[in-house]
This record gives structure tokens, C-alpha cells and sequence, in this order.
């Protein structure tokens, strides 16, 4: 199926033609073309062109409308104010738009790939192993796996990571500890003999908690779980095989809170600090021989002129430290190199909490430095701000303590299956229990991908979860109000009808589902999934407009029901593609 030209961009070529008429040198000057409450789209380039060209602004508008063709498309056009032009578009040209949108039968609504796509590797999602996964994993797993579909949805080829919390000095402290009481870690015997998360993080836990009380109290046990380090470090292979069912148990843990958080996280694609060891000196080496590092008291530095301590003295970024152990910098540079030459990236994106801004700042500096970035290779650190709570502090327990990520879900799951139960009218209760997941896990991820990436946002569940305003419980339930009626037409099926004249509430929604594809381009582009979440809002709100003001099975002609039952469908599918770019689903019945 070919893609379809959405209707402003078939309004932008046509005034960029006809500048060009009136004005051969304005030849690929931006008409500057925007959607207007005073017409269809205002173009406000006519200014700019006439104070280059030190001509009258409404002069000069009124000389490209004589080059505007009017008809289908471009119904009308007036010179307004100063020397805007105001254009409304035909409503023959909006059925027809949306009905090509609505032939493309590979789902993708006639949204073209991108023209140039890249590859793209994206590090997200970077839970700790041996640790819980906490109200702060949450941001980078969500605003991460949104950024993939909308940048795979382009076209683009990406190549997710995510680079765990797999080693360091702790592992040989738990290490330590196993070796000492080797039955820590088994499983009770489950009759499918699957092990829940749960299970596997409590024993995790466990050993944990025992291992630090052991360290922190026992000398000798503490110089035995030092001397594992080094051994850990050093690739023996026993210490090794241990460290591995620390990252097993783990895993399975992960693996059950991505499968909650309804997100697709594959095995291969966990790289994790450990998959770098091998390449660690090799980046040292690289970066001492080429004088992008130098020794300072032992250790091996990167200095910037415009970092600085607060005595004002440089702060360096340390790649290796004087014992001769590698800090996160040594990984992190190992990690451009690999995805930069073995994986043949040209875009790196961090999706990383902002507290780590300076640490990446330091890091692209020196891999610039270094030559593994340039003007083909770019690396970008997608900055999310912190998940606070009502009381716009960041999000604790009422003991102070940082809020478990299960909890969390599990409480949205619950206030979503009582929004869901009180409105159900022929669910049952296992129809309940799914939506209720649907709809919880869904207000969660909505919540933080309808705010800005780098900014903080409340978590207040009751407004998540609520059926009013910009959440996405609104956006489901107006899906499943249209399914409801497609299913109600029965037998009558949608079918557009350009020939009709359009009622002012079907041209605002017509209008808004055809910028479908320039929103999901622009998202997509700039890694800004609140753009998408604010454009279904939008449509959310302009189809409940639309409904309050326009009969659909009882419009005056069955005609009339054809198209605005067409109309319906267009704008469910809009609202099923977009949400599922972001991670949501949409249930058919609520």
C-alpha cells in the first residue's frame, strides 16, 4: 500500500508553489503552515518573504491567492491581518484523504516509512541484579519501549539494550556468601516447576540482607569476599558459575515485572556491564595512546575545561582508577565502541534519569575526542526527570522507604479493575480481571509518557485511573465506545461518501485524524512520545464532540450512517495504532 500525503502537506505544496509563481526567488521558502481557530490552517511565511523582499506583506499575500488554485482541496482563501493567508480545505478532499487512509490494508493507515532511516541503538530499561526493581526503574523501561515502536513504525532499525547492573564489587560479597551456605538460592518445587518472580526475588533478598549483615560485622569474612572479587574479575571459573545464578535468578525476576508492565524484553538484547570486561583496557589503551587521557595520581583521567568542582577546581572523568579497577566510564566507552563498530549504529540513545546528565555529558565529550562519534554518529542522553508524589516530593513509602515497582502496578491494577467493574455492565469477572490490568497498566505508562520526558510528574493513581481529562482510561473508553456502535450497525456497513457536505464537528475530527502521520514523523524524530499522547487526546476529545453533536446510526440518510459509521471506524483505528506505539492496549468491550 502506498502512503498517503496528509492534507497539509498537499496544502503545504501548494503554496509552495505559488510563492514560488509570484516570487521566483522564494523558491523553497517555508509557507509556514499551522492548523487555526480563525480557518482550517493559517500560513504566516508571507511575512518573512515580503520583509526580505522589502515588499508590502498584504500585498505580496494577495499576489500568491491570485496564484492558488482553488477546488477539492484548497475550497478557499483570504488574505487576513498583516498578511496571513487563511485556507480552508474541501470537505470532498477530507473524506477522500481519510478513505485512502482506510484502504492501506497493512494497518499502518497510509503513514509513510521515514526517507532516510538509520539504525538506532537504544539503552533502556536497567534494573540492578540481586536488587528490587523500584518506582525509578520505571520511567526508563516505559519512555524506552515507546521510543522503539515509534521509531521501528518509521522504519527506522533498532537495536535494543539494556545494560544491567551485573557486576562490581558487591558480587563478591554475595559470591562469598553463597559459597558458605550453597542451598540459598534453590527453589521450592512448583508443580509446573516454574519459579514465580516473586520467589526468586524473596531468595534474592534474603541473601542480600545476609551477605551485608556478614560483611559489615565479620573481618575475616569480609577479606574472603574481597579476594572473590578479585577472582570474580579474573575469570575463575567457579567464582564465575556463581556470579551466573545471581544473573539467572535475577532474570527471572525481571522478566516476570516487564511481562506485568506488558513489555516485550528479550534475552539476547540484555548486554550488561559484564559484556564489556573483555574490551575494558583495550578503551584505556586507546584513549592513553591517542592523549585524549592522561595519568593523574595513578589514575587515568579525562579533563574538561567547563566541568567543574564546586572549589572550582576540574572535575575529571575517571576511566581508570589507580588500584588499576575500572569505573562506569570504562563500561560506558566500551559500549560506544561496541555499538558504533560492531553494531554499526549511527544514533546512540540513553534513556537514563537526569542525575546521570553530567556523567554522559563527560562521556560523548570523550568518545568525540576519541573519534568513535563524529558527524555521522550521534549519541543523545533521553533525560527523564524523578516520579514524585502528591505531595511533589519524590515517591516514598510512608516509612521513607522507595516504593517496590510490583506494588505499584498492583495498585493501579486494582483501582483500574473497580473504575472498570463499576462501569462493566456484561463483563464477567475473568473479563473484569483483564481489562482491569489493561486499564491500570495502561494509566501508568499514559501518565509518564503525556509529560515531557525531562520533566517531573506526579503520581497520583486516583487521576490515572480517572474517567475524565487526559488519561488513558478516556482514550480506551471512547475505543470501546466505537466499537460498541460498529458493532451495533450490524449489518450496515461503514463506507465513505466525499460527496457529502461534512458538519463542523466531523471536519475538526476529520482534520485531526488525518495529521496522524506528521505527529507519529515528529515523535518519532524527536524521541518525544508526549507529542503522540497529546495528539490522542485530542482526537479522544474531538470524536466525544463529534458524537454529542452528530446521530451516527440515526443520521438522516443511510448514506449519512455510512459515512460517519466510516468516520467511527477511521478514528478507532487511529486511536488503536497510537496507543499500541505506546505501549497500551485497547480493550474492544469496557
Amino acid at each position: 500500500m502506498a502512503s498517503v500525503t496528509s492534507l497539509s502537506d498537499s496544502v503545504q505544496q501548494h503554496l509552495a508553489s505559488a510563492l514560488t509563481a509570484t516570487r521566483p526567488e522564494a523558491a523553497g521558502a517555508d509557507p509556514l503552515l499551522r492548523r487555526s481557530d480563525r480557518a482550517d490552517y493559517q500560513a504566516n511565511g508571507i511575512l518573512a518573504l515580503a520583509k526580505k523582499a522589502k515588499s508590502n506583506p498584504r500585498e505580496l499575500a494577495a499576489e500568491v491567492v491570485a496564484h492558488i488554485t482553488t477546488g477539492d482541496l484548497i475550497k478557499d482563501v483570504e488574505v487576513s491581518g498583516p498578511g496571513f493567508l487563511n485556507i480552508t480545505i474541501g470537505d470532498r478532499a477530507i473524506t477522500e484523504n481519510l478513505a485512502a487512509r482506510y484502504a492501506d490494508d497493512t494497518g499502518r493507515l497510509g503513514v509513510p516509512h521515514a526517507a532516510h532511516p538509520g539504525t538506532t541503538v537504544i539503552d533502556y530499561a536497567q534494573p540492578n541484579v540481586a536488587k528490587e526493581m523500584h518506582v525509578g526503574h520505571l520511567r526508563s523501561a516505559v519512555i524506552g519501549d515507546a521510543v522503539v515502536q515509534l521509531l521501528e513504525f518509521t522504519g527506522e532499525t533498532v537495536v535494543r539494550r539494556h545494560h544491567i547492573g551485573d557486576w562490581g564489587t558487591q558480587f563478591g560479597m554475595l559470591i562469598q556468601y553463597l559459597d558458605e551456605h550453597p542451598h540459598e538460592l534453590d527453589h521450592k518445587a512448583a508443580e509446573d516447576g516454574a519459579v514465580s518472580g516473586e520467589e526468586a526475588m524473596s531468595n534474592l533478598d534474603r541473601l542480600y540482607k545476609a551477605a551485608r549483615r556478614h560483611f559489615d560485622s565479620d573481618e575475616e569474612f569480609k577479606t574472603r569476599a574481597r579476594r572473590r572479587v578479585v577472582d570474580l574479575q579474573a575469570g575463575d571459573p567457579k567464582t564465575l558459575a556463581a556470579w551466573q545464578k545471581f544473573v539467572d535468578e535475577s532474570k527471572i525476576y525481571f522478566f516476570s515485572v516487564f511481562e506485568k508492565l506488558d513489555m516485550e524484553i528479550r534475552d539476547a538484547d540484555i548486554v550488561g556491564e559484564s559484556g564489556y570486561n573483555d574490551m575494558l583496557a583495550e578503551t584505556c589503551r586507546l584513549l592513553e595512546e591517542s592523549g585524549v587521557a592522561v595519568r593523574s595520581e595513578g589514575a587515568l583521567c579525562v579533563f574538561f575545561e567547563d566541568v567543574k568542582g564546586p572549589d572550582g577546581k576540574p572535575v575529571p572523568l575517571i576511566v581508570q582508577k589507580s588500584d588499576g579497577g575500572y569505573g562506569y566510564a570504562a563500561t560506558d566507552l566500551s559500549a560506544i565502541r561496541d555499538r558504533v563498530f560492531s553494531l554499526k549504529a549511527d544514533t546512540l540513545l540513553y534513556v537514563v534519569d537526569a542525575r546521570q546528565s553530567l556523567h554522559f555529558k563527560m562521556v560523548f565529550e570523550t568518545a568525540r575526542r576519541a573519534g568513535w562519534l563524529n558527524e555521522d554518529v550521534t549519541a543523545e542522553q533521553l533525560a527523564f526527570g524523578t516520579v514524585l508524589g502528591k505531595d511533589g516530593k519524590p515517591f516514598k513509602t510512608r516509612a521513607g522507604e522507595t516504593v517496590r515497582l510490583v506494588d505499584l502496578l498492583d495498585e493501579a491494577i486494582d483501582r483500574a479493575s473497580a473504575v472498570v467493574r463499576e462501569k462493566a455492565q456484561d463483563l464477567s469477572e475473568e473479563e473484569i480481571a483483564e481489562r482491569g490490568t489493561q486499564v491500570g497498566i495502561g494509566a501508568v505508562k499514559y501518565a509518564d509518557l503525556s509529560t515531557s520526558a525531562n520533566r517531573d510528574y506526579k503520581f497520583d493513581l486516583d487521576q490515572m485511573v480517572s474517567l475524565n481529562g487526559d488519561t488513558s482510561v478516556y482514550l480506551q473508553y471512547a475505543y470501546a465506545r466505537i466499537r460498541s456502535i460498529l458493532r451495533k450497525a450490524g449489518d450496515v456497513r461503514p463506507a465513505a461518501h466525499p460527496e457529502l457536505e461534512l458538519a463542523e464537528a466531523e471536519r475538526a475530527l476529520g482534520l485531526h485524524v488525518d495529521a496522524f502521520a506528521e505527529t507519529v514523523a515528529e515523535a518519532a524524530r524527536e524521541h518525544a512520545p508526549h507529542k503522540l499522547t497529546a495528539y490522542l487526546y485530542q482526537v479522544a476529545s474531538l470524536y466525544t464532540s463529534f458524537y454529542d453533536k452528530c446521530p451516527v446510526l440515526k443520521a438522516e440518510t443511510p448514506e449519512q450512517v455510512e459515512n460517519r459509521l466510516f468516520l467511527c471506524d477511521v478514528t478507532a483505528r487511529t486511536l488503536h495504532q497510537g496507543m499500541a506505539l505506546l505501549g497500551i492496549r485497547t480493550p474492544e468491550r469496557l
